[in-house]
């Protein structure tokens, strides 16, 4: 990747030695970690010429709330039995999550300066769980990961386990059928270690979601299969924060659904809530001023 002028002003990446420790982080730490992950996607894409900026930038708190705070995991044993499982079924917005999990010490820093610059490299446009450590699941092919997730899930109670499996969909993907298959096979299974959590930016490559194909009120229809719903800011890490992190034997025999409205492009001014965004190609010029929106580190 060829570095300007601008990027050398970035804020260094760490070495895989020297990834940010385990959390929970304060609430200050986890905002400057979720700016920092909008740094680290900016870089990936444009080592890359092009990208998927608003898928990314929408569900970046999320991620950060489950890598940072919620979730039990252990980047020395990625493969841990007993570690919480999570699908990031929207695939295309992978680099959010490669940055956590870097961030998170599964992997190499160096690794991100190489995102999608020749065949071979480690980091692709779609989760791999091949070639990634800390990846649960490969997906790209949207509309599959609830049904893994009900799997893995169910797999859990019938093992005894207390793992917990958390499942990020787009809100386009969710006009899937297979979605509300696993929606229903979760219910029927009393899947209450099972948490999703739905993204909904409102915008897809093809327009508004609303009008590619309108959901209704999503709260009331995903409580008509049984789940237990929430909707909340999906920007607001504290109000995130109690809905993802669930006992672990919650016993009220339902699987749990988090509609997270969210903004796509969030924290761009000239991305947010832009359907072009979608995935584009981005200029020097437009690179240099997201280094500029994004350059503050919290206090």
């Amino acid at each position: 990747m060829a570095v300007t002028p601008a990027m050398s002003a970035m804020p260094a990446t760490p070495s895989y030695a020297a990834a940010m420790p385990f959390v929970p982080l304060s609430m200050v730490q986890l905002r400057e970690m979720a700016r920092i992950n909008r740094v680290d996607c900016t870089n990936m894409y444009m080592a890359a010429g092009n990208g998927h900026f608003g898928s990314s930038f929408s569900c970046v708190e999320i991620l950060t709330a489950l890598y940072f705070s919620v979730m039990r995991v252990d980047p020395a044993n990625p493969d841990w039995a007993d570690r919480d499982r999570h699908i990031f079924s929207k695939g295309h917005a992978a680099p959010t999550l490669y940055s956590s999990l870097i961030r998170r010490g599964f992997m190499p820093a160096e690794w991100m300066h190489e995102f999608e610059t020749e065949v071979g490299v480690k980091l692709m446009t779609h989760p791999s769980r091949r070639y990634q450590p800390g990846v649960d699941v490969s997906t790209g092919a949207l509309g599959h990961g609830l049904s893994i997730g009900v799997g893995m899930a169910l797999a859990g109670k019938m093992d005894r386990k207390d793992y917990r499996v958390f499942v990020l969909l787009g809100d386009g993907e969710i006009n899937e059928g297979s979605v509300w298959e696993a929606a229903m096979s979760a219910a029927k299974y009393k899947l209450d270690n099972l948490v999703a959590i739905v993204d909904r930016n409102g915008l897809c490559v093809d327009g508004r979601a609303e009008d590619v194909m309108p959901m209704g009120p999503l709260k009331q229809r995903w409580e008509a299969f049984g789940w237990e719903t929430f909707e909340v800011d999906g920007h607001d890490i504290p109000a995130l924060l109690p809905l993802l992190d669930v006992l672990r034997n919650q016993g009220n025999a339902k699987p749990r659904m988090i509609i997270a409205n969210t903004i796509k492009g969030k924290g761009v001014s000239f991305m947010e809530d832009v359907r072009g965004w979608h995935a584009d190609v981005i200029t020097p010029a437009q690179y240099a001023c997201v280094v500029d929106e994004l350059k503050e580190p919290l206090q």
